[in-house]
């Protein structure tokens, strides 16, 4: 008898990334590496940017998101007070608390979920967030290259797909980053008005190139 085929709902579990992190501008340049080390890596980056919709619920979107992705890379780094309101944001460390739940209490597919945490400094989450101080925390040092490599490394090693190395995938981002201008005036796009979806599908179709 054949064996079954997975469906492409299975095969798109098995390859989304949920990305939990900064959206503002202080952050922007790690985000984007961060997209572009997952769909160089042949994965599909996934984050709450992605769909933008005033009649759903933000924790409910959030929540559709996580139990679609096997793979989660989570920031937990910003800890400055608001300039505002002089208080922290812990949208990162709720989001990561969302994606450990569903491995711990989820059905057998969401068992197998697999993450990666980022903070800025070794061992610094220790004097924030203690009780997630048995998980290997990844210190990325706000450093493009060293984003690159760490989630190229945690995804060749968490999936056992053979990747091409982080050395070669940043030369790469540099190359991107550099043709970038150009790409956006093609599609009669600014660079300032990119969206999610607009910087996740220009990587995907220069990566394919």
């Amino acid at each position: 008898m054949p064996r079954a085929r997975p469906s492409r709902r299975t095969d798109e579990y098995h390859l989304s990334v949920f990305i939990n992190c900064p959206f503002d501008s202080a952050y922007i340049k790690l985000f984007r590496s961060i997209i572009f080390a997952v769909i160089h890596c042949g994965f599909r980056a996934r984050c709450a940017q992605e769909i933008d919709d005033s009649s759903q619920v933000r924790i409910d979107k959030i929540l559709k998101i996580v139990e679609a992705c096997r793979y989660g890379i989570h920031d937990i780094s910003r800890t400055e007070l608001d300039r505002v309101s002089r208080l922290p944001r812990f949208n990162m460390p709720l989001e990561l608390g969302l994606f450990l739940g569903a491995k711990q209490f989820g059905a057998p597919r969401q068992r197998m979920k697999s993450c990666l945490i980022f903070d800025r400094d070794p061992h610094r989450y220790q004097k924030y967030i203690s009780d997630i101080s048995g998980q290997d925390i990844k210190a990325h040092s706000k450093s493009e290259k060293q984003v690159i490599g760490l989630t190229r490394g945690w995804l060749s090693t968490t999936s056992r797909r053979v990747i091409p190395g982080g050395a070669h995938i940043y030369r790469r981002y540099r190359r991107f980053n550099a043709a970038l201008p150009s790409l956006c005036r093609s599609l009669d796009l600014k660079t300032s008005e990119m969206t999610f979806n607009d910087f996740a599908n220009i990587v995907t179709s220069w990566v394919a190139d």
